[in-house]
């Protein structure tokens, strides 16, 4: 996340203190006022206080809920075929995913066991979060995918590996046979109350500014707006309200719902998508209002 603006600087440091406190309070103001709906659960504290901290009225509606799979069948074959040897190579694309597979995995293995075993194999790990969870096993990865972590870095980071180093190349033409290995789904909340009356308040208008930070809240949110006989009033309200997406995967979701996303932060991170917004909302809000009036 990104740091926040420094401390404001007294009198004492001068006409550049006083320009620099000026400046800096009007990052911190940056939203000033605009209505900002997230669609975040787990870290939904964190973003309302982030969007309180550059100057919005916070308004959250929990999208998603992570419900681990009732069968472990997938995850427990995988791990048989890890000891055996039967994989050169195991991709992990989220941190919540690599603690739920251990925890799959320790009901009928060793973590000691399942940890040697990683460590004989290539480990991906698809962006900063997995590399945690990993690290916590005391496991390093041989590829870390860089930002923004979308499925083309993930190939491109393989290719590139596999050019330069030749046990990291994959068999054939990318010929690798694949193993899915599902941990957990995307459910929608239990409480829906909060995400209908965000499908409300867009379809009526009373939405300035919509932080999108995965492609699941945009399909549950058009989901629910679905089932209210909404999806066309919300598509029509998104058309006045400033939409800012996390990054490329999430920004495709948006399109094929018909949205196009107004605004990607330059680091796929809560802290940048907040800050980055603020900073220029107040722009590309008046720019997008003005377009949808003139159309």
């Amino acid at each position: 996340m990104s740091e926040p603006p420094g401390r404001t600087h007294g009198a004492a440091d001068g006409a550049g203190g006083a320009k620099q406190s000026r400046e800096e309070l009007g990052v911190m103001n940056g939203f000033a006022g605009l209505r900002v709906l997230a669609l975040e659960s787990r870290r939904a504290p964190e973003l309302a206080k982030l969007i309180k901290t550059y100057g919005g009225q916070p308004i959250v509606a929990p999208a998603i809920r992570e419900v681990a799979l009732e069968s472990n069948k997938e995850a427990l074959a995988f791990a048989a075929g890890l000891l055996a040897g039967d994989f050169d190579m195991v991709i992990f694309l989220t941190g919540v995913g690599a603690r739920a597979l251990l925890g799959f995995v320790e009901t009928s293995y060793r973590r000691e066991e399942y940890i040697a075993a990683l460590q004989r194999v290539k480990i991906v790990a698809r962006g900063p979060k997995p590399v945690a969870a990993l690290r916590e096993l005391a496991v390093t990865p041989s590829i870390t995918v860089p930002e923004p972590n979308t499925w083309r870095e993930i190939l491109r980071a393989l290719d590139e590996a596999g050019n330069s180093a030749v046990e990291l190349r994959l068999r054939g033409a990318r010929g690798a046979r694949v193993t899915r290995v599902p941990v957990y789904r995307w459910a929608l909340p239990e409480d829906l109350a909060p995400l209908r009356a965000a499908v409300k308040a867009l379809a009526g208008g009373e939405i300035d500014v919509a932080l999108f930070t995965t492609g699941v809240q945009v399909a549950h949110l058009f989901q629910v707006a679905a089932e209210m006989h909404l999806k066309e009033s919300v598509r029509h309200g998104f058309h006045h309200t400033l939409v800012a997406s996390i990054g490329p995967t999430t920004s495709e979701e948006l399109l094929r719902r018909g949205i196009r996303a107004d605004l990607e932060p330059s680091h796929p991170k809560m802290g940048f998508l907040v800050k980055e917004t603020a900073e220029q909302a107040a722009e590309l809000l008046r720019r997008k209002r003005l377009r949808s009036a003139s159309a």
